[in-house]
């Protein structure tokens, strides 16, 4: 049986601890998202700043080459929506 994952915009999303990866790792890039920093308010937990990164899934890539885009935003709809807009384009491109 396939395995289910939450998704935004019709690409899969996948949390561990504090970085969620957004996108398949089996097209080119991907993006991922590491919460820095959070608060609580109201009794929910809320992300703060957001280091988004847009990463190139090829092994044959170096590690140091594997980061194309990088970006820094606070809450995780700007940090998402930022990083679904680097993919969509990205992926357009190929």
């Amino acid at each position: 049986m396939a395995e289910k994952f939450l998704e935004y915009k019709g690409r899969p999303l996948v949390r561990c601890k504090n970085t969620i990866y957004y996108g398949s790792m089996s097209d080119p890039y991907v993006i991922c998202l590491n919460i820095l920093d959070s608060k609580n308010e109201n009794g929910l937990e809320l992300s703060g700043k957001i280091v988004i990164q847009l990463i190139n899934t090829d092994d044959d890539v170096s590690p140091k080459d594997k980061i194309v885009k990088k970006s820094e935003k606070v809450g995780l709809f700007n940090a998402l929506d930022l990083g679904a807009v680097w993919l969509e384009r990205q992926l357009k491109q190929q």
